[in-house]
């Protein structure tokens, strides 16, 4: 679906600057040390969610506590225009990529980093602490946009609805060769996002908050595998003379090398446009850590593997047990095989739907820049979910500076940067005065 890009009328242009006006930095930021401060791990996202209701109902607005399972639910918040608009949804997810549990994370972060703890610190115009990123950050951004636009007075005519959601964190249950990963806290991979869908809460237009500029239209997929190297177990004392004895462990590592640049060619011969889908080495194991004296028999690895909009999962399925039949071939005497676990399906909305055009008019409004679209990303998220049920969907986060600009890098933890808080805010400001002041038919649909 094609709209031309339209000029804001004076009347929308009052009400924008108006709400631009009553764009609080303090309030944002207490708002934001609140959400860190609430700690929101995947599978036990209720109390931010209760708090997240209590405080959009404070505002004014029409709020609801969504109930999924036990300690899980989603924030569900909206501002009613006259009925005669598009509505317009802001998603965002309240769980955290990390559980900021020491003993939980340490196989991924070691020690744990003070910014990766549910503990918020302000300090030279940043906030920092677990979600402060990625996504409490932009979902305060989303809340403080709505209030504004409330406290303007603006007329709208379509609604704009928040909706908070449970487990959009990328976790699947399955079961590994030394634990069983199940129950609530491996349910991500946007379960509450397609919960909240398939309960009726549904929009004409989506902006998915996810961090990072500039505006977005298309995201990747996934497909995780699970491969498995086989070896012959054998105990240490014996192995010297034993004649079938095969380290799983040895065996994986001549895989993982050649799996590894498998991938950096993937990346380059599907990379384009905004994407550059790329093949992650996630996890291994293999063995007793308590008795190394015993030879393991099984090495698995965990790989991810991102997939474009115009790739069927079938299709990179095969591609990738080609890429295995390849490695086997090089090294005789080598046993893998491999399932396919997860797959999700990329997505992309056509550039030039009314939802990416209005969000780039905000940005350039905003940010004084001409919108150039991000090259070689391969996020995957709710986009995906939101694009399934048929909903156009733009992106767009609060951007961190580079490290060159004095951002951090990725390892010391989370920290969301004040100033581009508010930018972004402004630009949801300027979606919603462009998109709800609107009657549907100007915006392209029936």
């Amino acid at each position: 679906m094609g709209t031309r890009l339209t000029e804001l009328t004076a009347e929308q242009k009052h009400y924008l600057e108006k709400a631009y006006r009553l764009v609080d930095q303090n309030r944002l930021v207490d708002l934001l040390v609140n959400m860190i401060n609430i700690p929101s791990r995947t599978g036990e996202e209720e109390d931010l969610a209760r708090f997240m209701v209590d405080y959009i109902a404070g505002l004014g607005l029409e709020a609801f506590y969504q109930h999924m399972s036990e300690r899980r639910g989603n924030a569900i918040g909206r501002l009613r225009g006259s009925g005669s608009g598009p509505t317009l949804m802001f998603n965002g997810h309240l769980d955290t990529s990390w559980t900021g549990v020491e003993v939980e994370d340490y196989p991924m972060t070691g020690p744990l980093p003070p910014a990766l703890r549910p503990h918020a610190v302000v300090e030279d115009g940043w906030v920092k602490g677990l979600g402060a990123r990625n996504m409490k950050g932009p979902d305060a951004c989303t809340v403080m946009a709505v209030d504004a636009v409330k406290r303007a007075g603006a007329p709208l005519k379509g609604d704009v609805l928040l909706t908070l959601v449970s487990g959009e964190i990328q976790k699947v249950q399955i079961q590994a060769a030394l634990h069983s990963y199940s129950g609530r806290h491996f349910m991500g991979e946007g379960i509450g996002c397609d919960f909240m869908l398939k309960h009726g809460v549904q929009a004409d237009f989506a902006i998915n908050v996810e961090p990072g500029h500039p505006v977005s239209y298309e995201c990747t997929g996934l497909c995780w595998f699970k491969v498995q190297a086989k070896g012959r177990m054998t105990y240490a004392g014996v192995a010297g003379t034993e004649p079938t004895a095969k380290n799983a462990i040895v065996e994986m590592s001549k895989l993982a090398i050649d799996l590894d640049q498998w991938g950096r060619e993937y990346t380059q011969r599907h990379a384009r446009d905004q994407l550059a889908p790329t093949v992650t080495i996630g996890a291994i194991e293999a063995g007793w850590p308590f008795k190394p004296g015993m030879m393991p028999g099984i090495c698995n690895l965990y790989v991810d593997v991102r997939t474009l909009p115009e790739q069927r999962p079938l299709e990179v399925e095969r591609e990738f047990a080609q890429a295995l039949e390849g490695i086997m071939a090089k090294h005789p005497g080598l046993e893998v095989e491999y399932e396919l676990y997860l797959s999700d399906p990329a997505s992309r909305t056509d550039p030039d739907n009314w939802i990416v055009q209005s969000l780039i008019r905000g940005y350039e409004h905003v940010s004084g820049q001409k919108h150039v679209y991000r090259t070689r990303s391969a996020g995957a998220n709710d986009c995906n979910v939101l694009r399934r049920w048929g909903i156009p969907t733009a992106q767009l986060g609060p951007g961190a500076p580079s490290v060159a600009e004095g951002g951090p890098p990725y390892h010391v933890g989370e920290w969301s940067h004040i100033q581009r808080m508010v930018n972004v805010t402004k630009m949801y400001i300027h979606a919603i005065i462009d998109t709800c002041m609107r009657a549907r038919a100007e915006v392209g649909l029936g």
